[in-house]
């Protein structure tokens, strides 16, 4: 018997966390996934044999980046997605805010930029187009935060609390769109916060905390919304499997639950990321200035020393 039109069974057994990381690939997200990989590893092998470095931490993230997306969409994670509410939510939740961050800590747009060929003269190549796009107007609207946040929100209210969840689920195709959908989302919120690699937005770093937090407390109040209710809300998950053993409610208070803890933990994780920028921000200039006073015999301190020895002849 099929569920949602997805050819996916309804006699799913009882969750538990051992059948759920079983190996159930999606082949939309399998092949992206290995391609996202293997592009990465050209990048960063390019870049080697050029003799240039590409730090360890930023591949490391990458790779951790497309092993949470395959976890959610290639494991009976995703089976169990499909009848189960709270199951569900953890892949939203990881794929639209664990999943972007970490890919983006990754730097690929940097990497792309440095490992791609420069086109000949007069002529457009990848990396032209890829720098092209990066300036358009398109990404500067699409990067900024009157934009972002408000597609943040309404992902979580217009996508739920409307019939269009239930069209969606409909379908394998559907459902791979919701999907990239959650990962696109993220992935422009967290851009220019993260400020990793080049955007036309680039805000201070206390401006990209204030971007941050912006959205959190819609994610809060989605999920408190979901937790109080006293009846299912979408229909999709409203009759479960009775081999599952669940009630539709409890299950909904449980991804209500998943959503609003999923509000404060990327935050903490961007908020520790943007410290350690900004610290960094700060070396990287000391060093300037030292090098720059090193240079000019610091001319700018004898200055400023001149400047308060007129102010204390004057008050004499």
């Amino acid at each position: 018997m099929d569920h949602s039109g997805h050819g996916m069974t309804m006699d799913l057994p009882p969750f538990t966390l051992g059948r759920a990381l079983e190996f159930s690939p999606d082949l939309f997200f399998l092949i992206g996934c290995l391609l996202g990989l293997v592009l990465y590893g050209w990048g960063v092998l390019r870049l080697r044999r050029r003799g240039d470095s590409w730090p360890v931490g930023r591949v490391i993230a990458f790779v951790l980046g497309v092993l949470t997306v395959a976890l959610v969409m290639c494991t009976k994670l995703n089976d169990y997605g499909m009848v189960m509410f709270s199951v569900h939510m953890v892949q939203h939740m990881i794929i639209s805010m664990v999943s972007p961050i970490l890919l983006l800590l990754g730097a690929p747009v940097t990497l792309a930029l440095r490992a791609l060929p420069v086109a000949g003269r007069g002529r457009k190549g990848p990396r032209e187009l890829l720098l092209a796009l990066l300036h358009s107007r398109y990404v500067r609207i699409l990067t900024h935060p009157a934009f972002t946040i408000p597609l943040f929100i309404a992902s979580l209210y217009g996508l739920y609390f409307t019939p269009l969840f239930d069209f969606l689920m409909g379908s394998r195709t559907g459902h791979i769109a919701m999907m990239v959908h959650f990962l696109g989302v993220g992935l422009v919120f967290f851009w220019p916060i993260m400020g990793v690699d080049p955007g036309p937005h680039r805000p201070g770093y206390v401006m990209r905390m204030l971007e941050l937090f912006a959205g959190m407390p819609f994610h809060a109040f989605f999920g408190i919304a979901l937790m109080m209710a006293s009846a299912p809300m979408v229909d999709a998950y409203r009759d479960p499997p009775a081999s599952l053993g669940i009630d539709a409610l409890t299950d909904q208070n449980a991804a209500g639950g998943i959503a609003w803890a999923f509000s404060e933990i990327p935050s903490v994780l961007v908020l520790i990321a943007l410290v350690f920028q900004w610290y960094r921000s700060d070396q990287r200039q000391a060093k300037r200035s030292d090098r720059a006073a090193d240079r000019d015999g610091d001319k700018e301190l004898a200055a400023y020393n001149a400047y308060l020895a007129s102010l204390q002849a004057r008050g004499q």
